[in-house]
């Protein structure tokens, strides 16, 4: 692929005019239909193109069919990859790159493979988080949203029983049911820091093809990504996840990734990958250099997350839930980010800390603290705006602060939208390439 001219993200309904536009130019190579339909009643929309893109059997009312719960057929279809855009509503890169797929696939077709985009999975919390393209991270921030682990429709199933799973989440697993992809690829971006990859299999040799593209495009590869702690790297910036019930889940987050949608393609012999790929670049997430002191600079993060913390849970006493959904989804991801940092602290500064680590390492741990109070104090400040409460003055004042000092630390710096999209693209396509390759 060549780099395209720089963009917005599109939102969800962007997205599906686009889509409809691609199937009545190309209706022989290029399907639209509806897979589901959000809780607040939003269509999740799934574009295909490639040679079957006939109605599958047995769909009705635009929901596919597929294999009952805890069923695993005979393996996976070579046919098929499944690619979601949109599971984060917080990372709106996705749902470009589809759209960006999907026309390099019409100008050159897959001989076999027929290729299937999920444009947006959480279109309700994309609705929440509205920066079509921000000029800084305190702009960024002013608009944000990412709702809590169980609205999310990858993370759902580690996180609640299955007769509570919202149904994003039953519509993404009928899909995988239904096409029981070969591949699936899960499209999502990081506000700052560096491109990495996360595998449920290995597929070997996509460190190679991933490094030349990030080179190419100045942006840097996270080498100690903080969501992959701990896991194998078999190249810089790939990371592959442990086995169900095998290992560590993930050092810093409660929900067991192996629980996750990811792992719903292994019941079909399939494969996931996971792309991610900075708004902001940072060169410090890829330095290689020792630490001098990481267990001395963990305890400090620690503290000042700890710190952190307890200056938003003070503020948000003052929060009003009310009866606005969006204060109210906005007060649920508040409390559910603010929850999660004690143990996260502990992790920080138990037994299990490093006595070895390398200056990406705690780069990468630094700007996880950061971002964590900062998410909950930026969706904090729209409730209190909102509601026209006293304290939003000093809350946004701590936003903007923090906004800035975690752009200086980190010395940001923007990758267009068009840069974003080529990158995670062309991981795209060598990850499909070098997994046929493989297993061919």
């Amino acid at each position: 692929m060549t780099l395209i001219r720089d963009m917005c993200y599109p939102t969800p309904h962007e997205l599906a005019l686009a889509a409809r536009a691609l199937a009545d130019e190309h209706p022989a190579l290029v399907r639209l239909r509806q897979a589901g339909t959000s809780r607040a009643g939003e269509p999740l929309w799934v574009l295909s193109v490639g040679p079957a893109t006939a109605e599958p059997d047995g769909e009705a009312d635009g929901v596919p069919a597929g294999a009952a719960d805890g069923e695993a057929d005979a393996g996976a279809d070579p046919r098929n990859v499944l690619v979601v855009a949109g599971a984060h509503a917080n990372e709106p890169v996705g749902g470009a790159t589809a759209l960006a797929l999907a026309r390099h696939l019409i100008r050159e077709p897959a001989a076999t493979a027929t290729w299937h985009f999920l444009l947006c999975a959480d279109p309700d919390g994309a609705a929440l988080h509205r920066t079509p393209r921000p000029y800084s991270l305190l702009d960024y921030h002013r608009n944000f949203f990412r709702p809590p682990g169980p609205e999310q429709p990858e993370w759902a199933p580690s996180l609640l029983p299955p007769d509570r799973l919202p149904p994003e989440t039953l519509a993404l697993t009928r899909l995988i049911d239904e096409l029981r992809p070969a591949l699936q690829i899960s499209l999502h971006g990081t506000d700052l820091g560096g491109s990495w990859v996360q595998l449920t299999r290995d597929i070997p040799g996509l460190a190679e093809p991933f490094g030349k593209s990030a080179a190419e495009l100045h942006i840097p590869v996270e080498t100690s990504a903080s969501d992959a702690s701990g896991w194998p790297s078999p190249g810089a910036g790939i990371f592959v996840m442990p086995d169900p019930g095998a290992g560590a889940a993930g050092a810093f987050q409660p929900e067991d990734t192996r629980l996750s949608t990811w792992y719903h393609a292994h019941r079909h012999a399939g494969t996931t990958a996971i792309v991610e790929v900075p708004m902001w670049a940072s060169d410090l997430v890829d330095d290689p250099a020792p630490h001098p002191d990481p267990r001395g600079a963990l305890r400090m993060l620690a503290a000042r997350l700890t710190a952190d913390a307890a200056r938003v849970a003070e503020l948000r006493e003052g929060a009003v839930r009310g009866t606005d959904p969006a204060a109210a989804a906005l007060l649920r991801a508040v409390d559910w980010t603010l929850a999660l940092i004690p143990a996260i602290t502990v992790e920080w500064t138990g037994s299990g800390a490093p006595a070895e680590a390398t200056a990406a390492y705690i780069g990468s741990i630094d700007a996880f603290g950061r971002r964590l109070s900062l998410r909950a104090a930026a969706m904090l400040l729209r409730v209190l705006r909102a509601q026209g409460h006293p304290a939003a003055p000093a809350v946004d004042r701590l936003v903007t602060g923090w906004c800035e000092e975690f752009a200086a630390r980190f010395q940001a710096r923007w990758v267009p939208v068009a840069t974003q999209v080529e990158h995670q693209s062309r991981v795209v396509l060598a990850a499909y390439e070098r997994l046929v390759a493989a297993t061919g």
